[in-house]
């Protein structure tokens, strides 16, 4: 993966290599521990790391400055979280969801980004219109610059917004797991035939001005056509061609 060529190791605090318990120094440690995480965490999202990518725990705690028990504790967190899978004997690897898997994120995502802009049509203010609307500009000018990888962070982003402003930290909780794995299911299946995978900033622009109008059937109907064109953008199609290892045998 060659990780030490991207960004420089996190260099550990004299400090923290002291042998003593103070609040201080368990508090430094919580914090490089946090630093490895997002950093092996934007790295995936990034698609700098892609699914299957044996992450080794030598190699790494090297490149972060580590120890080989911390690393171990971020990459449990990051297992939590679905973007790595630990195989016994086989270490840790970025995750490779299913095509089952992955169509039954889509489904989950329609089903709970249209009750969250249902709650939000009947609650969302002016100044969250206007936030809103400053968000889809931006990320449409990402699109615009040939920016995949930042219009893509933005329309996630636009996702998480609007579950935050719908005010319901259950569906918020659910949706930011959902949307966390949705950059790894794009990258494992995204077709090379079509256009490069993303939202597409006019469907946003009609689900704001649904939400603006207190039109909650309007904006779920978007909503779910706009996740439904996301998942068709991606080759979800069954693999049938496994080998027929009776075929090659046979006399």
């Amino acid at each position: 993966m060659n990780a030490a060529r991207r960004s420089p190791a996190i260099t550990p605090d004299a400090s923290l290599r002291a042998d003593d318990g103070s609040p201080a120094r368990r508090g430094r440690l919580v914090q490089q521990e946090e630093d490895v995480f997002m950093r092996i965490q934007e790295a995936i999202l990034d698609h700098r790391l892609p699914p299957g990518t044996q992450l080794k725990e030598v190699p790494l705690s090297e490149v972060f400055g580590v120890t080989r028990g911390m690393l171990r504790k971020v990459l449990t967190r990051l297992a939590n979280t679905k973007l790595v899978e630990q195989r016994p004997n086989r270490g840790a690897v970025v995750a490779s969801p299913s095509v089952e898997e992955s169509r039954d994120l889509f489904a989950a995502r329609r089903a709970i980004e249209g009750a969250i802009v249902d709650i939000l049509s009947k609650r969302i203010t002016r100044a969250q219109v206007k936030t809103l609307r400053r968000m889809i500009a931006d990320e449409h000018q990402a699109y615009a610059r040939g920016e995949l990888r930042s219009g893509l962070k933005q329309s996630i982003d636009f996702h998480r917004v609007l579950a935050e402003m719908a005010g319901n930290s259950v569906l918020a909780e659910f949706l930011e797991e959902l949307v966390t794995r949705t950059p790894l299911v794009i990258l494992a299946y995204k077709d090379h035939k079509a256009r490069e995978p993303g939202c597409d900033t006019d469907d946003h622009g009609a689900i704001v001005d649904a939400l603006e109008a207190g039109d909650a059937a309007t904006a779920a109907r978007v909503m779910h056509e706009h996740l439904a064109e996301l998942e068709s953008q991606l080759n979800l199609r069954e693999d049938h061609g496994s080998t027929d290892l009776a075929a090659i045998f046979s006399v």
